[in-house]
């Protein structure tokens, strides 16, 4: 099975993360722009909003980027679930699907993390007009299983979703958008899990479990 090169993903992944600030950063920029240009107070209200605002978003977004995507600490590290919930409730602030969590408070190798956090990601993906996503993650040390429902108008399987995450590269360029799943993909093997995905009425499940 081909994979991509270390230097191409790394790559990839940075500009992933870029796409996802580059709007909240651009509206900080836009917003003091008007405070420089305007001398209403109402508009100054306005823009003054539109830079905290986003500002938020910006750092929820970095603060997923740096747990979803980043090092998480030294190689065979831990991270606590509270962490894990606290940045996927941040990121998902700014998303239009109400989003609910339920997971013990225990301490989970940093790559099913990763996992999690980008299985997320792939459930937002699931019902792109918004709606609902409830994740549960039970068996945090043995047995671990993660299970996302997603449901709203057009939920559906992600396109990418059949081939980049069981790492299937025949066929497709691998872009900063499709580098997405296909990272999921590999933290799944990395981690000794298959994740899969099934419509069940008009319900998304994206589920991920121990290979058996």
């Amino acid at each position: 099975m081909a994979e991509l090169e270390a230097a191409d993903l790394a790559a990839l992944l940075c500009s992933r993360v870029c796409h996802d600030i580059i709007s909240p950063v651009g509206a900080i920029t836009n917003g003091l722009e008007v405070l420089d240009e305007e001398d209403g107070e109402d508009m100054k209200a306005v823009a003054l909003d539109l830079i905290r605002k986003s500002a938020t978003q910006a750092s929820a977004k970095l603060q997923f980027a740096r747990l979803a995507f980043g090092a998480a600490g030294s190689a065979g590290a831990e991270v606590d679930l509270a962490d894990a919930e606290k940045v996927a409730r941040g990121f998902m602030a700014g998303e239009k699907a109400a989003f609910d969590w339920e997971a013990p408070r225990a301490l989970m190798g940093k790559n099913k993390v990763k996992l999690l956090l980008n299985l997320v990601l792939l459930a937002v993906a699931a019902v792109p007009r918004g709606g609902s996503i409830k994740t549960t993650v039970t068996g945090p040390t043995e047995g671990t299983v993660f299970r996302f429902e997603c449901g709203g108008p057009n939920a559906r399987i992600p396109p990418a979703f059949e081939k980049l995450v069981p790492g299937d590269l025949d066929d497709i360029t691998v872009d900063a958008h499709a580098v997405q799943p296909y990272y999921a993909g590999l933290l799944a093997r990395m981690c000794q899990m298959r994740v899969t995905a099934a419509l069940e009425g008009e319900i998304v499940v994206i589920t991920a479990r121990a290979v058996a």
